[in-house]
């Protein structure tokens, strides 16, 4: 619900911008380009910053994808960025992944001779 907030407050000051610069004032070029800075600043906000704070603490939207061939094992948050655990079959192999913020600074731990999902002896 937060994330559908974020946005809406953001397309709401575009329009503002639009409505006020742009017929108020009667300056369309100017109108057009504030709300063009302002998409991309809100756009690179929530992307690089907002997205896995409102995920994480305000029950906030995110999708991930689980890479073809893997199967999901689970997910857990450290400080702000999400790890994913999938295993892959093929090769027997386990895959920490983080996610962090923006995607910029991302970790991998891998695990070979895994095989968690054999029952244990």
């Amino acid at each position: 619900m937060i994330t559908y907030l974020y946005w809406i407050t953001v397309f709401a000051l575009i329009i503002a911008l639009l409505v006020f610069i742009g017929h108020k004032i009667n300056h369309w070029k100017y109108a057009f380009i504030g709300a063009g800075i302002v998409f991309i600043i809100g756009w690179a906000a929530y992307y690089f910053h907002f997205q896995q704070i409102f995920v994480k603490k305000y029950g906030g939207v995110m999708s991930l994808t689980v890479p073809e061939g893997q199967r999901h094992l689970g997910a857990t948050w450290k400080d702000e960025n999400l790890w994913i655990e999938n295993y892959d079959p093929k090769t027997n192999t386990c895959y920490f992944t983080e996610y962090s913020k923006g995607n910029m600074l991302q970790g991998k731990v891998v695990i070979k001779d895994c095989n968690p999902l054999m029952p244990q002896k």
